[in-house]
């Protein structure tokens, strides 16, 4: 049987663009009528999702399976770490976690690792016609070259021709193109047939001499220059995107509704709170540094992949004082997952499963116990807040004893099979709640309901929301690329 052809977009280094580039394409040629499918060997993310099947993988990979069309399969993205420790990730292949690894011991399993991967790759080119393959990071770190399962020796794997994206925004882009080249051996040089300079400000005709002597330098042509956009909203892959979001009272408009979002260290599935960010008449801030949080209508507490190591930086940098000061002046905490945890009277991890076993005393805010036990949770969850509906997903290790306080939801559904259960805590007060489902706000009703519950009427909520708002964001990315990358070169590419 003859395989598919492959595409890989890999970049010059981190957060510059190689994600948003493979949803597009994804995008583009599933409007063409092309079988297509996303591929990413290895991805390293706190930021996953759950297949209908209850497995774990990368978000990336499952908005570019929504962009061409299909439901995501761990096929897509085989191996995905977790960073948990200063030295080690969790690792998951196949969607299911295979525990915790040190750089070193995952280096050893590394030609496992890579077969495994090459022998989903192969699934998808039996299935498809087309598969976009997604690179991580810098494709040319000299000294992770041998190793890399994911970028140019995949690609070589595949046959594939390789698109490769640089950041113009970062600064330096003539640097990074040419020292990526400079850094790949002739082999490599020889797969990469395009370039595409992303996040453009300004007239892109005043860069027609830099694509000039980019051109000439290195003999391959520069098959698109995409304008910076912040308008259309994709799930980002990464908590880069929020690094910088340290906000002071000066960043945002007086008289709006606040809500903060502390940053953890650790934080994981960031994306939960997205929805609340495109609300209109509400603000949202991410905060590290502890302050005052009078001002606030409520404080959110996100997942976390290490939350003793989250609960103990809260401890350190005093946002354990802030928040149990807050919550006493009847201020409103919402936690999820790891920061449902953190809530709780403490986490207990005897068996070592985020670094070392231990027991945490957390905020004691919540009534309820944490212990980090085998196996993990991974669900797509149907339940139900307040008489509300919701859809969500659940990725954890621990395992919460409620002592007292009441179920914050009713969950009727996991993975297809119904069930009868309850999930979360809420205070006796009704202002601290805990909840272990991500997706938590990706219903309007519920949104709207909640924003209500902390103060906040007449907000903004959009009507439409969930794959179907998804897909009009691909929709939109899908002819922002289109109309500038040279689209005719790319398919003589995957027509060869």
């Amino acid at each position: 049987m003859k395989k598919a052809k492959c595409i890989a977009v890999l970049g010059t280094g981190s957060d510059v663009g190689k994600s948003i580039v493979a949803t597009a394409l994804c995008r583009i040629f599933y409007q063409k009528g092309v079988s297509v499918a996303p591929f990413k060997a290895q991805n390293m993310s706190n930021n996953s999702g759950v297949t209908p099947e209850g497995l774990e993988m990368g978000r990336a990979q499952i908005v570019q399976a929504e962009a061409a069309g299909l439901i995501p399969c761990v096929d897509m993205n085989p191996v995905l770490l977790k960073p948990s420790g200063k030295s080690g990730s969790q690792v998951v292949l196949f969607g299911k976690a295979l525990g915790n690894q040190s750089a070193e011991a995952y280096r050893k399993n590394n030609a496992d690792l890579f077969k495994a991967a090459g022998t989903a790759l192969d699934r998808l080119r039996e299935v498809y016609d087309l598969v976009v393959m997604e690179g991580a990071g810098s494709c040319a770190e000299v000294n992770l070259m041998e190793n890399d399962i994911v970028n140019f020796r995949m690609a070589r794997y595949a046959d594939a021709d390789v698109i490769l994206v640089a950041d113009i925004d970062k600064g330096g882009v003539f640097a990074q193109i040419v020292g990526t080249l400079e850094c790949l051996p002739k082999e490599f040089r020889k797969m990469v047939k395009g370039f595409v300079i992303n996040r453009f400000r300004g007239d892109v005709k005043l860069f027609e001499d830099g694509v000039q002597w980019i051109e000439e330098k290195t003999g391959i042509p520069v098959i698109g220059v995409i304008p910076w956009f912040n308008d259309i909203k994709i799930d980002d892959e990464d908590s880069v995107a929020i690094e910088f979001s340290d906000n002071t009272s000066e960043d945002h408009e007086n008289g709006i509704p606040k809500i903060a979002v502390i940053r953890l260290p650790y934080i994981s599935n960031f994306t939960d709170i997205n929805p609340l960010k495109q609300c209109g008449g509400v603000q949202v801030m991410y905060l590290e540094k502890p302050r005052d949080l009078e001002d606030f209508q409520a404080i959110i507490i996100p997942g976390s992949k290490n939350t003793r190591h989250d609960l103990a930086w809260l401890n350190q940098t005093g946002w354990t004082e802030n928040l149990k000061s807050y919550a006493g002046n009847g201020g409103n905490l919402l936690g999820i997952c790891g920061g449902f945890q953190i809530l709780g009277k403490f986490i207990d991890d005897p068996e070592g499963l985020e670094e070392e076993p231990g027991r945490s005393a957390g905020l004691g805010l919540l009534d309820v116990e944490t212990v980090l036990k085998a196996p993990k949770t991974t669900t797509l969850s149907g339940f139900l807040w307040n008489g509300i509906s919701g859809l969500g997903y659940e990725i954890h290790m621990g395992q919460t004893r409620r002592l007292s306080g009441s179920p914050m939801l009713e969950v009727y559904k996991r993975n297809g099979d119904v069930c009868n259960e309850q999930d979360g805590c809420v205070s006796d007060n009704n202002r601290v709640l805990g909840t272990y489902m991500h997706g938590f706000f990706d219903i309007p009703e519920i949104l709207k309901k909640w924003l209500e519950h902390i103060g906040i009427d007449g907000a903004e909520v959009p009507e439409v929301y969930g794959l179907t708002a998804r897909k009009r964001e691909y929709e939109r990315l899908a002819e922002h690329v289109r109309e500038n990358l040279d689209m005719e070169y790319v398919y003589k590419l995957i027509n060869n």
